[in-house]
Formats: structure tokens, C-alpha cells, sequence
């Protein structure tokens, strides 16, 4: 029988790419995706015709839990912070057999990370604190409860921990992600392009305090072939995957710091012409907050992170262009959305 996967956040930007990245790999599988209304799923439906369609949201209970007593697997893209939806998929999945046991592949993300900073109230700063998935893997299950994703992280890791013959779990957790998606709608990440966006509407770079924040990057295509190998794993029956309690997987190719990265955004502006100079201005955090409320945490915070489980276990090999290198189509794409590639075409043509 083909494997029966289960997808949420299809037509969002991590599940989009991942769902594209899979169904290239395995036209085969049977996968169902859950979409909130009529034209989100037509945009799956447009790209892939024998794909099934399910309608409902992530505080639908009743729907999750039994799509996922249905799947094989379930690919959960949608949302890092969504009690009710972890909770539902989990209990779905419990339904199976120690046989055909379920599995859940939850997307987190390194803002879990972010909490010492966040405690502190203080952004800008360089920190030394680097966190591993291998020697470090009880550290990273562990964290306290008030960092960010880690309610829903311990609804699975207690889901896989509690029945690990009904119920294998792997935890995908990707830092600053970069990179035009591949999937039906939203083809857009967030950090870096806000981090243009905002440096073409105010005229200058922009960095938190110092500028000497570090955050991990990933490009979007090289984390969705995690998740490809993930689901390849589930689907050979644990394969070389660790689930459950070590079922934990940074997604890092690099790294940069903010305010580096800021003056690169800055002179690729400046050199197609639509700011005037490469200058970068330092903003407080209450200034930050003024241009975006999360500018701080995203920009001014450390999430810092080494991707060891996937390299070692499923010989995950990150392949394509740096965050840096992707930065003059993000300044590109940026501002023909705000709509100044028009404007500035105009401009050059009146002188």
C-alpha cells in the first residue's frame, strides 16, 4: 500500500517548500493536505492535481485527530505555538498499532532559543552560547517552559516518550530561513526580507543596538530535504532517524551576525539604486519596536545553534547559496512589492 502522508501548512512558506520537495522525491505517496478555505485550496490543487484536500483549521480537533489516525505520517508545518493542533495530531497517531506505529514530524523553530536574551531585555548583543543536537540533546529537550515553542515541543517529545511503540517523533527546529519557496502560495520567508523591506522604506540599514547578534541561517530547499529524509525514514520503519526523546534536529548551515548581514542589505540597495548611501543606523529596542513590534527578538537576539543528528544520521548535506548571496533578489523582489522598481525605473529615465 503507498504511504499515507498527512500535511499542515501546505500553502504556508516551510510546508509549501517541504510538500513540493517530497512529492518531487515520491510522486507515489497518497498525501492530504489541511487548507483553511476554498482558495487556498485551489492553489494546491493547481499545482497538484491527485493531491487530497481537506478543510478545516489547526483548532479543529476533531479534524486533525483523525487525519492523523488515518496517515502514516504527519508532516506538521503549520504553526510552532498551536497547543490544540499538537495535542490533536498526537492523539490521532496514538491510535495506531505498536505494528504500524504512527509518526509525527513537528516544525519548531531556534526562537526557542531566544529566551536568556528575551529574560534579559537586552538586544544587540554577541553571545557566546552555542547549542548542539548531539552531545547537547538533553539541554535543547529540556529548556525552561517560557522559552518560545517549547509548550507545543513538549506535547510531542511527551507524546513519543510516553508510547514509543504507537508513536515515533522528530522535532525539526530551523533558525533564520532564507530562500524563494517552491510551494503553491506563500513563497516569502520572514527575517530577511523584513530586514530589506524596512532598509528600503526607511532609507538607510537598519541594526538592533550594536549589531552583534548571531543567528544560524538555513536555505529553505536544504531544510525541506530534512524533512525529506525524515519522511523517507519513517516510511523505511525508523530507518537511521533517532526519534522520541533524541528525536531532536537543528537545521543549520551557517551562521551570521545581524548587523554584518544589515550592511550587506545596505549596499546591495544602495548599488540598484534605491537608497542613497550604505549607511547603517543603530535603533534602541523602543525604536525598533516602533518600525516592527518583534524587530528586537528577530534582529537584536542570539539563536545560535549546530546541526550535528541530521549530518550524522541521515547524511543531510546543505547545498545551496548563503543568506548573503541570496540578498540581491530579496532587495529585488522587495521592492518591486512596495512598488519602487517602478518608481525608479521612472526616475532614471526622467534624467
Amino acid at each position: 500500500m503507498p504511504t499515507k502522508l498527512f500535511v499542515t501548512g501546505a500553502t504556508g512558506y516551510i510546508g509549501g517548500d517541504a510538500l513540493y520537495e517530497i512529492v518531487q522525491a515520491h510522486p507515489e505517496y497518497e498525501v492530504t493536505c489541511l487548507v483553511r478555505n476554498s482558495d487556498k485550496g485551489a492553489k494546491i490543487g493547481s499545482q497538484y492535481a491527485k493531491i487530497k484536500l481537506v478543510y478545516g483549521n489547526l483548532d479543529d480537533a476533531e479534524i486533525l485527530e483523525e487525519e492523523a489516525r488515518k496517515a502514516d505520517i504527519v508532516l506538521h508545518c503549520a504553526h510552532a505555538d498551536n497547543e490544540v493542533a499538537a495535542s490533536a495530531l498526537v492523539k490521532g497517531l496514538l491510535s495506531h498499532s505498536s505494528e504500524r506505529p504512527g509518526y509525527l514530524i513537528h516544525t519548531s523553530g531556534t526562537g526557542i532559543l531566544l529566551f536568556k536574551d528575551i529574560e534579559r531585555g537586552v538586544y544587540g548583543g554577541a553571545s557566546p552560547e552555542i547549542y548542539d543536537d548531539w552531545d547537547g540533546i538533553k539541554t535543547v529537550t529540556s529548556l525552561p517552559d517560557n522559552a518560545p515553542h517549547r509548550v507545543v515541543d513538549k506535547i510531542v517529545l511527551a507524546g513519543g516518550k510516553e508510547n514509543p511503540s504507537l508513536l515515533k517523533t522528530a522535532i525539526v527546529c530551523p533558525p533564520t530561513i532564507y530562500g524563494k519557496g517552491r510551494g503553491p502560495d506563500n513563497q516569502r520567508s520572514q527575517q530577511l526580507p523584513d530586514l530589506v523591506k524596512y532598509t528600503l522604506l526607511e532609507k538607510h540599514g537598519i541594526q538592533i543596538g550594536e549589531g552583534k547578534t548571531f543567528w544560524t541561517n538555513v536555505h529553505v530547499a536544504d531544510l525541506s530535504k530534512c524533512f525529506l529524509l525524515l519522511v523517507e525514514a519513517a516510511v523505511e520503519g525508523r530507518g537511521r532517524a533517532t526519534w522520541g526523546e533524541e528525536g531532536y534536529y537543528f537545521t543549520e548551515n551557517n551562521e551570521h551576525v545581524w548587523g554584518n548581514l544589515s550592511k550587506v542589505v545596505a549596499s546591495e540597495a544602495h548599488k540598484q539604486g534605491f537608497i542613497k548611501s550604505d549607511e547603517v543606523v543603530s535603533l534602541s529596542t523602543e525604536g525598533a519596536k516602533k518600525l516592527m513590534p518583534r524587530a528586537p527578538v528577530l534582529w537584536g537576539a542570539n539563536s545560535r545553534c549546530r546541526a550535528i543528528r541530521a549530518r550524522k544520521l541521515l547524511h543531510w548535506e546543505p547545498k545551496e547559496e548563503s543568506i548573503e548571496a541570496s540578498v540581491p533578489e530579496v532587495v529585488k523582489s522587495e521592492a518591486e512589492a512596495l512598488g519602487l522598481v517602478e518608481h525608479h525605473a521612472a526616475k532614471v529615465a526622467a534624467s
